[in-house]
């Protein structure tokens, strides 16, 4: 923009260049020597008044001292009317400050009269006008203004409108910004026409005149007291969003805005509120004229009235209909204000019910609902509070669903139930202050409740969402039992009567379920009872009755038809009752089959209002304004239909056979057998059949049935999803070879996919062009494309150049663009060359054969043939260049021509001997290099050069040189006629005197000469190392994906002007924005930043320095090349404006011929940094791009770093500078006076870069806070008001982008279109890459899983799944679809916890279709190390389990399909869940063992099935294998390597995962994931847990892991530890060992990864030195006191409360499962004690009674040594340890005594340990869920001391090991290379870093 440009090229050209925290330079006046007065410290409260003044004053201090006087002499005058007391904050400091400064400046500037004054600051203001500075010229008047009033403030509207008009965004709309190209646009002159159209608008307010509006926004303004920052923000959006829209009408008419795009943007607009309106049954107040004139009119004036609505609705704009509601009543305003409508009551005219005064709509309107918003956020304390007791944005806009909401009325009813927020059990309440101050009989307000859902923490979440498949699943299972238990050898045998009847069986099973379902369906929206419309209480209680009635029924019915079966045939038997009543209760299902076969019939049915469809949907569904007419096409059904059938009938197979029907059969043999005698006292003796074994080895084979679809999924979707990435033409081009193979196509592709076709014609869609566009896409390159390809190209590898991936040589290899057009031939890149022409050489001195032999030989390979070309045509025009003789001339010419007529001829064999082109080729290498240096002192050397190989041309090349002899012999003798003075002075070619010169040397350079030398240099030079270029591998792989990509399927490109705008958006809280030079060269925990980057990028830095000339000294440029590795802000930005680039260059080929591109391309970057005008090249494409595109940085905290003067602002500011087309939103938190009050007020400001400076360019107030659910999504609906155009890319702030990938933005842009015959997407998702892999091999891991699920996992989610939703970034959206539907996230507290995902579900619910393209790509960074990678997937899985219990996956569950639903399940939480079930399978068959070796039921059942030569019990066994989700799960990742890789590198890399201990990476992050999930839905306690995005990795120490593992990991380790450790004890004497193994291989590998990959992925874990400070940190952590102010990190009491905040506030339910859960470690001590030798084999309950005498006995002794410590360890610290001694003795002689009398043994001891350390562990885990209670008692510190006793004894047990591989240096150079492979096989060297780490410590 020019406007940005303008104030560094004014006049003011040596003023002083202040940074945003302490400006440095000073100025010179009468002698006197002054710093400029810091403009930056201004009082928050002040800054929007008075800071424009200050800076301007610095500004102009160096033009005009007495200027700058008067302006800092009116900000105090401003500031002491603002706040004449100083109440402010830091505002009498400020006063002081600057008073002095006048002071001083009173005594050095002279003082002038008045009329002087005036006359100064006239002249210097029309001055700084003329030069189009408005900023400083809009200051200066209101100066002037206050100068000549005498008031010292301006309130005229001049001096408003002149303060408003230098604030500028992208659009100049101020009277000075006429010359901006973009003003000049057709589409943006119609549009602002139409805008401004307010002809026949009648006054707003008494006293105005009509028309005297400056356009409609500002009539509604006027109208509804909107703020004035709004209003001009929307009015920027509105001109854009219609100019957009016609620019792409057909016919193109620029004069006028056309009715279609007004109406195009009209429908898109309001289609959410049209469809609201019909939904509750309500006249849309969208009232046109009938006056044709004035429609277009009243449709922009509904269009802005919309758009500034929702621009000022803040929190509001989470709730969509909300708007809606506040649209219908203001639009109803509106029109019968326009319209002079009569009140019937008053008889006077109709007039808004708010409005008039300023900010009227945000005090009435804005600010009454966002109360209620953030008054229940409040009572959520933080999210910890139960879902169910506060209303989130969901409950609050659900509100509006139902017409109770128009109860509210207009204006709005304050003391209506919405705004009632306090809350009771029983629905009644009253806060304690209206109870003190009001009568008791007064009535209390009642509090609405949740509406329409309701949030309950429980697991039956997962049942009541999803209960068709689970439905479906057990039902399965039934049959499959029933169909095994009859044992049936042919499915004739299912006809059987018997069998028949028990398999129908399932549906009183299905019955029952669905009457469980209706039931919890009931439970769960108690709560939301008081919301609830009669129709739907109706409902539940229909369904209600009916499922009883069919749970009744149906068995009633079977039970009789059962009697009668065995004695009737089948014929019979299917007339019987039971079969009829089936038949009618499967009849609905019938009717659901129907309708599900074709979906169109089923979306019509549930948006119809007729009363049969509203029927047939009310039973069906719930009545809901979203969720209605999701159903897919026809195709799209049939596709995923297809996908499951085959995936369920897989599933069932397997299961049946190698799952249900060996354990049926085994459990056949197992009640065979009778088991009496047991090794415990049994506690139901009396149960028949050995239930307990039976339940011990179905229940993991139960857990497994239900969980191994999820392995399934992952099967089918690797085999699928391959497939389809191939046919897509994923990995067409994997290697650079494949590259350069094919390169020779890429101009031909880049032609089809990203160059606009020219004409009509080409767009047409027919079999011809489908056929070449899409099969045969290596097509004929025209010459046209050539050129485009080249430029874009050249910019490709120029910006590898700026990114340092390529040294300085490289783009003189990669670039193949030349000045010169006249060349026919295509001049490929010289790394595709290399060789080839010296390869020809050699091919033509050795062949033997015939010309058409040679010629076809050389065809073959193409760039061996351009080269020669090249080579020939190079050649000639550069000795045509030097040779300026005539002789020389013809002779040159000769050789030349006799080359020519031997190839026309096909005789060159005949003609030349190409035994001497060797010889030659070196000649021309020794000419080629001496005119590329180009030196004067070479001249004789290239005149014999040049007759050398003249030379050789003539005697030894060519076979009849006799012919150039004769011509210049003859030549020599017509010149000469003098016989003998010829002998005298033979003649030498090339030689000359100086007058007359034969050769042009030194060669006088142009662009195309030079450019032809270095390049024929380059290819007679170059040598094999060229042809690995470029040799850095991210280079290489861009390119390859680049290249891969034009094959891929993608809409054609529009031109830049017709294509879609769109903004991109980031969001940043505190993150790193660039490195500071502290954390460069130096860090508290390792190596400094800058030395591990120089290890990590060796070549990059390399290159670095080369551009850099070999300094490094530019400090901020070192800055910027660390940031630009690392994950931040500075990374993002860089790659987002390659937007801008790209742009501005499709731009410039769209409106430039070839030769243009030729002639002017230098220009359009030359330019760029130009002050211009409108009629220049940069300013026509600056206008183009910036109407395009925009880019926003949601910096939520840099209102207050900028106020604290953190160097996180300064480094935003310098963002801005360096790309001044960025844009800043941020939210600002001020003082106001109020009443003599000071008042916290919140606005959200767009900001820009002007001077170094950040500047003010919008700034809307806002209701309160803006955060108040979860940050992230509530810091992007603030700033999103400041985005412009049709899409919207949401970027995180650790993403980067390509310039090679923002060239095809334009055709991602155009999937929203629609296209083929697809619904138009509302989101689209792009293709993720991982640039953080290769810091270690964690990183790796990290990278290689999310490429799988960023690939081929959305791949297969889109089609043919149809159920990808958001999954973050870096996805579009539909802006328009989406302002209107509640933004691109949600933000309640906890439950929208992972905010992304939730924009999917809601579009999707909406009616909205998200799809995923391939064809780019955008760069993602990730946690690198295993700590923040741990916390990252805790984070996701708190994400999910919230999910679980959201209404989203609720609505989403119930109305998809059965089988898309099935999609949804395993494609979202259901991966979680069957994460945890898989963990929760483990535990069962441990514990079923357990069961089995303890009581002796085991040992019994295979003991008498081998004496019965049985099946033995063991195989029963042999599904645990199944457990493990791990290879399975990881194939996708494999077949995503394969596709892109190619399948032999992707065997390799996968074996090398292997060696890097891959799957206990994934091993050990599935029990973070079931850990955090499982507790999660348990207790609560989700919450954001940042990573901090570290770069380096560094080492941690094990406190820090044993804090962050210990319950997820290490606890449920040592519990796998000891069960295993039981079973195996107790089963050797009957089982064989590879059973054991067989059974349980798994479960020790898991237990073990558990306990120690924390510290194999720990760098430096083995190092003995950091084990040694490992230890001293471990022993002080644990040693330290706790309490209030202590940290989690600093001492193990504070971090064990911390740990159990969870459960503070759990509920009721949860805590009693908590409980239940914890009576699991009981039964160690039940079973062990009967197995001690003490005990004698007696089995009577005693035994375990007194073995609790144990229990209570350490209770007793770990209080007793407490109390000693207590009271004796600090003044009688001896006779404490003696009496420790003493205990220790008591226990010794206990033990002796024991073990003589009672024969105590020492297998006894360990089995003691074995039974009471689990039952010590369950008491602790009892114990912290009552805590509550038993904190108030002395029991409490013994509990805590116990369980201290526990975490030492624990963290000791796994130290214990550590440190013994810590003695062994071998380990740790294993473990180093392990975790960084990729970084050894790149030559670094890690461990010095790492020794630098711990030198740095």
């Amino acid at each position: 923009m020019d406007e940005i440009e303008v104030v560094s090229e004014a006049p003011l050209s040596d003023q002083a260049s202040t940074s945003s925290s302490r400006p440095s330079r000073s100025y010179e006046t009468l002698g006197h020597a002054h710093e400029l007065f810091d403009s930056e410290k201004v009082p928050s409260s002040l800054v929007t008044e008075v800071r424009r003044f200050v800076r301007v004053a610095n500004q102009i201090q160096s033009e005009s001292p007495r200027l700058a006087y008067l302006c800092r002499v009116h900000a105090f005058t401003m500031v002491h009317f603002l706040d004449p007391n100083s109440s402010g904050r830091g505002v009498r400091q400020f006063k002081t400050t600057l008073l002095q400064r006048l002071e001083q400046d009173e005594h050095t500037i002279p003082k002038h009269e008045g009329k002087s004054d005036v006359r100064e600051l006239k002249s210097f203001y029309l001055k700084m006008k003329d030069a189009n500075e408005q900023v400083v010229a809009s200051v200066l008047y209101e100066v002037l203004e206050a100068i000549k009033s005498e008031a010292g403030f301006v309130t005229s509207d001049d001096a408003k409108a002149s303060k408003a008009s230098f604030a500028s965004n992208i659009l100049p709309l101020d009277s000075g910004g006429s010359h901006h190209a973009i003003m000049h646009l057709p589409e943006i002159k119609a549009a602002l026409s139409a805008v401004r159209n307010v002809q026949g608008l009648p006054m707003a307010r008494s006293g105005e005149e009509t028309g005297g509006y400056v356009d409609l926004l500002d009539f509604l303004e006027c109208l509804f007291g909107f703020q004035s920052g709004n209003v001009a923000n929307q009015r920027e959006h509105l001109i854009l969003l219609l100019a957009n829209i016609q620019v792409r009408q057909k016919p193109i008419s620029m004069s006028k805005l056309g009715d279609k795009a007004v109406d195009e943007l009209m429908i898109k607009l309001f289609h959410n509120y049209m469809n609201w309106c019909n939904f509750l049954g309500r006249t849309i107040n969208i009232w046109l004229p009938s006056i044709k004139q004035q429609v277009q009119q009243y449709k922009l004036l509904y269009i802005g009235l919309y758009l500034l609505i929702w621009g000022e609705a803040a929190n509001l704009r989470l709730m969509p209909e909300c708007l809606c509601y506040v649209f219908h009543y203001m639009a109803y305003d509106l029109y019968g204000f326009l319209s002079g409508s009569m009140n019937l009551k008053t008889g006077e005219k109709v007039v808004p019910a708010y409005g008039g005064e300023p900010e009227s709509f945000l005090k009435n309107v804005v600010t009454p609902i966002y109360g209620v918003i953030l008054e229940e956020a409040l009572k959520s304390k933080n999210g910890t509070s139960d879902h169910s007791t506060w209303r989130n944005y969901d409950d609050l806009n659900e509100y509006f669903w139902s017409v109770d909401c128009f109860k509210l009325g207009w204006p709005i009813k304050l003391d209506a139930d919405f705004f009632h927020t306090l809350y009771s059990e029983d629905g009644i309440q009253k806060s304690q202050a209206a109870i003190n101050e009001q009568n008791e009989e007064q009535e209390v307000q009642k509090w609405l409740g949740k509406t329409n859902f309701v949030e309950i923490r429980s697991f039956w979440h997962l049942f009541r969402s999803f209960d068709r498949m689970w439905t479906f699943f057990t039902l399965v299972l039934q049959a499959m039992i029933i169909v095994a238990c009859h044992d049936l050898e042919t499915p004739v045998q299912l006809l059987d009567s018997v069998i028949f009847n028990d398999i129908l069986s399932i549906f009183i099973t299905n019955a029952f379920l669905r009457f469980i379902q209706v039931t919890f369906d009931i439970v769960f929206t108690w709560k939301a009872r008081k919301t609830m419309s009669f129709n739907q209480k109706l409902r539940f209680v229909v369904k209600f009755v009916i499922a009883a009635t069919w749970t009744i029924t149906l068995p009633v019915s079977y039970a009789s038809s059962t009697r009668n079966c065995s004695e009737t045939s089948f014929d019979d038997f299917c007339l019987s009752t039971y079969i009829i009543t089936v038949g009618i209760y499967l009849a609905s299902n019938v009717i659901g089959s129907a309708f599900f076969l074709v979906p169109a019939v089923t979306n019509y049915i549930e948006t119809s209002n007729w009363c049969v469809c509203k029927f047939l949907s009310w039973y069906a569904q719930p009545q809901l304004y979203i969720g209605r007419g999701m159903q897919e096409s026809q195709v799209s059904l049939l596709k995923y239909t297809i996908f499951w059938l085959i995936l369920l009938s897989s599933k069932i197979l397997f299961s049946y056979h190698f799952e249900i029907k060996p354990v049926v059969e085994s459990t056949k043999q197992i009640m065979k057998i009778s088991v009496n005698n047991y090794e415990w006292h049994e506690l139901f003796p009396r149960v028949k059949h050995n239930a307990g074994a039976i339940l011990a080895v179905w229940a993991p084979i139960i857990l497994v049935y239900f969980m191994d679809t999820q392995i399934w999924y992952a099967i089918f979707c690797t085999i699928f999803g391959g497939f389809y990435g191939i046919f897509h033409h994923l990995g067409e081009i994997r290697t650079m070879g494949m590259v350069k193979s094919r390169f020779h196509t890429l101009p031909s592709v880049f032609s089809i996919n990203l160059v606009p076709p020219t004409s009509h014609k080409q767009r047409k869609k027919n079999l011809t062009n489908f056929l070449k566009n899409k099969i045969f896409k290596d097509s004929e390159i025209g010459s046209s494309d050539l050129v485009k390809f080249a430029l874009v190209w050249n910019n490709i590898i120029s910006s590898f150049r700026y990114e340092d991936l390529i040294s300085n040589k490289s783009p003189c290899l990669m670039m193949p663009l030349s000045a010169d057009m006249s060349s026919s031939c295509a001049r490929w890149p010289l790394f595709l060359l290399a060789t080839k022409f010296s390869t020809a050489i050699n091919m033509g001195r050795d062949f033997v054969g015939t010309y058409e032999q040679l010629l076809r030989k050389i065809e073959k390979d193409k760039y061996m043939y351009s080269a020669i070309q090249e080579c020939y045509h190079s050649l000639k025009y550069i000795l045509n260049a030097l040779v300026v003789g005539e002789l020389e001339k013809r002779v040159i010419d000769e050789v030349f021509s006799e080359v020519e007529k031997s190839i026309e001829s096909c005789s060159l064999l005949k003609d030349f001997n190409l035994h001497e082109l060797p010889a030659l080729h070196d000649k021309l290498i020794l000419l080629v290099k001496m005119l590329f240096e180009n030196e004067q002192a070479q001249r004789d050397d290239v005149i014999i050069v040049l007759q050398d190989i003249l030379e050789l041309l003539i005697k030894d090349v060519m076979n009849h040189g006799n012919k150039i002899l004769d011509l210049i012999n003859g030549a020599q003798i017509f010149e000469e006629p003098d016989v003998d003075k010829l002998i005298q002075y033979p003649p030498d070619l090339f030689t000359s005197n100086v007058s007359d010169p034969v050769i042009c040397f030194p060669l006088t350079y142009a662009s195309t000469l030079k450019e032809k030398i270095q390049r024929l240099f380059l290819l007679l030079t170059v040598k094999d190392t060229a042809m690995n270029i470029p040799t850095n591998l991210e280079a290489r792989r861009r390119i390859s994906f680049f290249a891969t990509s034009l094959f891929m399927d993608m809409p054609a490109a529009p031109k830049i002007r017709n294509m879609l705008s769109f903004s991109v958006m980031t969001p940043h809280y505190m993150e790193e924005v660039k490195f500071s030079e502290d954390e460069l060269h130096s860090s508290q925990d390792g190596a400094s930043i800058l030395s591990y980057m120089q290890k990590i990028y060796p070549d990059e830095w390399k290159n670095f320095l080369e551009r850099c000339d070999s300094s490094a000294s530019n400090e901020e440029e070192i800055r910027y090349w660390a940031s630009f590795r690392g994950q931040t802000l500075s990374r993002t930005v860089r790659g987002m404006m390659y937007y801008m680039k790209a742009l501005r260059w499709q731009a410039f080929l769209d409106m430039a011929s070839d030769q243009d591109i030729i002639d002017r391309r230098n220009d359009v970057e030359r330019e760029h940094s130009k002050k211009s005008n409108r009629q220049t090249l940069a300013a026509q494409l600056d206008a183009l791009v910036n109407m395009k595109f925009t880019y926003v940085i949601s910096c939520q905290k840099y209102g207050e770093q900028k106020a604290s003067g953190a160097p996180h602002a300064k480094d935003i500011i310098d963002l801005m500078t360096r790309y001044p087309y960025l844009r800043v939103a941020y939210i600002e938190e001020k003082e106001e006076m109020i009443n003599k009050m000071s008042r916290k007020v919140y606005f959200s400001v767009l900001i820009k870069a002007e001077n170094n400076l950040d500047q003010e360019v919008y700034r809307i107030k806002l209701p309160g806070p803006p955060i108040i659910g979860e940050g992230k999504p509530e810091n992007q609906n603030h700033a999103i008001i400041f985005t412009r155009g049709e899409a919207l890319q949401t970027i995180d702030m650790n993403q980067d982008n390509y310039l090679e990938e923002t060239f095809k933005m334009r055709n991602v842009l155009q999937e929203f279109l629609g296209h083929n015959g697809d619904q138009p997407p509302t989101i689209i998702g792009l293709r993720e890459h991982i640039f953080t892999g290769s810091v270690s091999s964690l990183a790796g891991f990290m990278s290689s899983q999310e490429t799988s699920f960023v690939t081929i996992g959305q791949r297969f989610l889109t089609d043919p799944l149809r159920v990808r939703f958001h999954y973050g970034h870096p996805d579009l959206f539909d802006r328009v679809f989406h302002l209107t539907r509640g933004g691109i996230s949600k933000a309640s507290k906890t439950i929208n916890l992972s905010e992304d995902v939730f924009a999917g579900f809601n579009s999707t619910l909406r009616q909205g279709y998200v799809t995923y393209k391939e064809y780019m790509q955008v760069g993602k960074g990730r946690d690198v190390g295993l700590n923040q990678i741990s916390k990252f997937e805790a984070k996701v899985a708190n994400g999910n389990s919230e999910q679980i219990l959201s209404r989203d996956i609720y609505r989403l569950g119930r109305r998809f399909d059965f089988f898309r639903m099935l999609s949804c399940y395993f494609t979202t939480v259901g991966f979680y869940v069957n994460s945890l079930i898989s963990i929760l399978g483990v535990y069962v068959f441990l514990y079923g063992q357990l069961y089995l070796v303890l009581s002796g039921v085991e040992k019994a059942l295979i003991n008498e099935a081998r004496m019965q030569n049985i099946k033995s019990l063991e195989t029963a066994l042999a599904s645990q294998s199944f457990l493990q989700l791990g290879l399975l799960t990881g194939l996708p990742m494999f077949m995503e390597l394969g596709l892109e890789k190619g399948f032999r590198m992707a065997v390799s890399d996968f074996i090398l995962m292997q060696l890097q201990l891959a799957s206990v990476f994934f091993t050990f992050s599935l029990g973070t994931k079931s850990h955090y999930f499982g507790r999660t839905i348990l207790h609560g306690g989700a919450k954001y847990r940042p990573t901090g995005r570290k770069f380096v990795v560094f080492h941690s120490s094990f406190s820090e892991n044993y804090q962050l593992y210990s319950r997820s990991h290490f606890v449920k380790g040592f519990e796998m530890l000891f069960l295993l450790t039981v079973y195996n004890m107790f089963r050797r004497s009957y089982q064989s060992s590879m059973a054991y193994l067989f059974a349980t291989y798994s479960i020790w590998f898991m237990t073990f990864t558990w306990l120690f990959a924390p510290f194999l992925f720990n760098p430096s874990g083995f190092a003995w030195h950091k084990t040694v400070e490992d230890w001293k940190d471990w022993n002080k952590w644990m040693n330290n006191q706790g309490g209030i102010g202590v940290q989690p990190d600093k001492s193990w009491e504070s971090w064990w409360n911390e740990e159990q905040a969870h459960l503070r506030h759990s509920g009721l339910t949860s805590q009693i499962l908590e409980m239940l859960l914890s009576l699991r470690f009981f039964i160690y001590q039940y079973g062990l004690v009967y197995h001690l030798d003490i005990a004698q084999e007696n089995k009577n309950f005693l035994v375990y009674v007194l073995s609790w005498v144990v229990i209570v006995a350490i209770f007793l002794l770990v209080k007793a040594v407490s109390k000693g410590r207590e009271r004796l360890s600090t003044r009688f610290h001896l006779l404490f340890r003696l009496f420790k001694v003493l205990i220790f003795l008591s226990i010794l002689t206990c033990i002796i005594t024991l073990s003589n009398i009672c024969k105590l043994s020492l297998t006894d001891l360990l089995i003691c340990c074995l039974a009471f350390i689990p039952t010590g562990w369950g008491l602790l885990l009892i114990s912290q869920v009552l805590r509550f209670k038993l904190e108030q008692y002395w029991i409490w510190e013994s509990i805590q001391v116990i369980a201290q006793a526990y975490d030492y004894v624990m963290g000791s047990l796994i130290f214990a090991p550590v440190a013994a591989l810590s003695w062994m240096p071998v380990i740790s150079a294993i473990q180093t290379r392990v975790l960084f492979n990729q970084a050894f096989n790149r030559q670094l060297q890690i461990q010095p870093i790492l020794a630098w780490k711990s030198k740095k410590k």
